[in-house]
């Protein structure tokens, strides 16, 4: 399995097994890698595993992503890759097993080529925005991270892991409700016709 070494200062931090289809990575607690430094963006990048490749997404941060020292804003990692986020360096390596696997976990290795996802593809999440300036605009969700809000009134993020998608709130007194009810301090899952409103402004979820 691709593992990730974190680095600060020439001290490592933490190893890390990527296990997801997207991992995101950033100053924000929601990330699924959290690196807590103001060089780091909330939301800085996210690693997209399909069939065992890795490649690394820049997600506009603000002090950018580098691969090898050159920025990047989307590259395919390679075994011994170093990347840097910020005061981090992260170095991404692909561990191999010399146990041949079982005729049964080769048909499962089989089940989960790219080829094989195609059949399923998976359902993008789309906002409709229902009232103020921009009603009727529709987004689609097509980020791993997506922030939405209004700053220093109330602002949440709906980031995807997998197939689902989750609601968290950022900041602001004013927190966003689902359905009219205001989510707490956990992600919340969003499901498709959930209604949502933040900052004055309310929105229709929907998987598309």
């Amino acid at each position: 399995m691709p593992k990730l070494t974190i680095m600060m200062d020439g001290a490592v931090l933490t190893e890390l097994t990527l296990t997801k289809e997207l991992t995101t990575l950033g100053r924000r607690p929601y990330n699924d890698i959290v690196l807590d430094h103001l060089t780091v963006s909330g939301e800085h990048a996210v690693l997209h595993m399909l069939g065992g490749h890795v490649t690394v997404e820049d997600l506009h941060s603000t002090n950018g992503t580098y691969l090898g020292g050159k920025s990047i804003s989307r590259e395919e990692l390679r075994h011994g890759d170093i990347l840097e986020m910020g005061n981090y360096r992260l170095e991404f390596e692909v561990e191999s097993s010399a146990t041949p696997a079982s005729p049964a976990l080769a048909e499962s290795a089989a089940s989960r080529r790219p080829d094989a996802a195609l059949a399923t593809e998976p359902r993008r999440g789309l906002i409709k925005v229902l009232s103020g300036p921009a009603a009727g605009r529709e987004m689609l969700l097509t980020k791993a991270v997506t922030t939405i809000g209004k700053p220093a009134v109330s602002v949440a993020v709906i980031t995807q892991r997998h197939n689902s998608y989750f609601a968290h709130h950022v900041e602001g007194a004013e927190r966003m409700s689902i359905n009219d009810e205001a989510i707490g301090e956990s992600p919340c899952v969003l499901q498709s016709g959930d209604r949502i409103k933040i900052a004055g402004t309310e929105m229709q979820f929907f998987l598309a």
